[in-house]
C-alpha cells in the first residue's frame, strides 16, 4: 500500500475523545470520512497531534483499528510507534503492524540519551520488529535530540527508513538534507516530508515529497489544493493557498499562554474547529490537557470565518 517514495498529504490524525477521554470511534470515523473525501494521499495516525504520548496502550490500539477500519484500504495509513526506548518502540511497531498499519513513524528515543550510533540501532530495531516501512520522526521540541543527517542517510540506503517527517521547524536543515537526498541518489526511494503548516509550499519547492500538517484535519481540502497547484508548477497559486492556510493556523494559538502549553492550544484549536465544523462530536483533549475557554473557541470561529471555512 505505500508508494515508494511516499508523496502527497498525509494529515496527522486528531484523535476525538469524549468527555470521560475515551476515544470516540464514531467522532474518528467521521474524520477519515472528511479527510479522504478531500483526496489526501495517506492517514498518520498515533502522532503528536493525535496526542499519543497521552493515550494509554490500549486507548491507542481502539484509536488506530478505527482508522484501518474506516480507512479500508482506500489510503494507507501510518502508525506512530512513539515510545521511550527501542524495546518500548519495537513493541508499539509490532502492535501497529498486527492492526494493519502499511507503515509505522518513530523517534529517537527519548528519556535516554544517545548517541547518534545508539539512535540508528533503535531505528533498525524498529524497523525489523515492525516487518512493514518505517518513516523517522524528527520532533527535536518533544525528544530533545535532532535527527543527524548522516544517519538518516545511511539508514536510507540500507533501506531501515523509508522516510523521515521533518517537524524540526528548521527549513535550511531541511534544504540541505534534500540536496543530499538528490546527491545520495535518494531521491526516488527516501521520502523527505515537511511537517510544517507555514512553510509548505516552500519545501515542495525545494524539493520535498510531501506534507504532514497538524492544520490539515480542519482544512485538507487547502493542503491538497496547494499540494496539486505545486506539482504543477503553479508557484503563485500555491503560494496564495499557503497564505490563506498561514492566516488559517492563527486558531492553533488562541489559546491563554498563561495557563495552557504551546501543544494544547494547538491541539484544542484543532478540536475546537473540527466540533465546530460538525465533524467530531465533542472537542475534549486529554488530561492533564487545559481545555479552550468559550473566547477561545470563538477566536477559533472566527478563523474558520476568515478561512472561508464557514459562513
Amino acid at each position: 500500500m505505500i508508494p515508494v517514495p511516499l508523496t502527497g498529504v498525509i494529515p496527522p490524525l486528531c484523535t476525538p475523545l469524549t468527555p470521560a477521554g475515551e476515544v470516540d470511534t464514531r467522532s474518528l470515523r467521521a474524520l477519515v470520512e472528511h479527510l479522504i473525501g478531500a483526496r489526501v494521499h495517506a492517514l498518520f495516525a498515533l502522532g503528536s497531534t493525535g496526542e499519543a504520548a497521552y493515550l494509554t496502550d490500549a486507548r491507542r490500539r481502539t484509536a488506530l483499528e478505527t482508522v484501518v477500519e474506516a480507512a479500508a484500504g482506500r489510503v494507507p495509513v501510518l502508525a506512530g510507534a512513539i515510545d521511550m526506548t527501542a524495546g518500548r518502540a519495537a513493541d508499539q511497531a509490532r502492535t501497529a503492524a498486527r492492526l494493519g498499519a502499511d507503515a509505522v513513524v518513530a523517534t529517537a528515543p527519548f528519556y535516554a540519551r544517545c548517541h547518534p550510533a545508539e539512535t540508528a540501532d533503535h531505528f533498525r530495531r524498529v524497523r525489523q520488529a515492525a516487518g512493514v516501512p518505517l518513516v523517522a520522526y524528527d520532533i527535536p521540541a518533544a525528544v530533545h535530540t535532532r535527527l543527524d543527517p548522516e544517519v538518516l542517510l545511511r539508514l536510507a540506503a540500507e533501506g531501515t527508513l523509508s522516510g523521515v517527517k521533518d517537524s524540526s521547524g528548521d527549513d535550511g536543515a531541511l534544504r540541505r538534507l534534500l540536496v543530499a537526498v538528490r546527491g545520495r541518489g535518494l531521491h526516488g526511494s527516501f521520502a523527505v516530508l515537511t511537517g510544517s503548516e507555514l512553510a509548505a509550499d516552500g519545501a515542495l519547492l525545494a524539493g520535498a515529497h510531501g506534507l504532514v500538517p497538524g492544520l490539515g484535519n480542519v482544512d485538507p481540502h487547502g493542503f491538497t489544493r496547494l499540494y496539486a497547484h505545486a506539482r504543477a508548477g503553479q508557484w503563485e497559486a500555491a503560494a496564495a493557498e499557503q497564505d490563506r492556510l498561514a492566516a488559517l493556523f492563527g486558531l492553533a494559538a488562541v489559546g491563554d499562554p498563561a495557563v495552557m502549553g504551546v501543544d494544547s492550544r494547538a491541539y484544542g484549536g484543532f478540536k475546537a474547529a473540527l466540533h465546530l465544523l460538525g465533524v467530531i462530536g465533542c472537542p475534549a483533549t486529554a488530561a492533564p490537557q487545559v481545555p479552550l475557554d468559550e473566547a477561545a473557541v470563538k477566536a477559533v470561529r472566527g478563523y474558520l470565518e476568515e478561512g472561508g471555512l464557514l459562513p
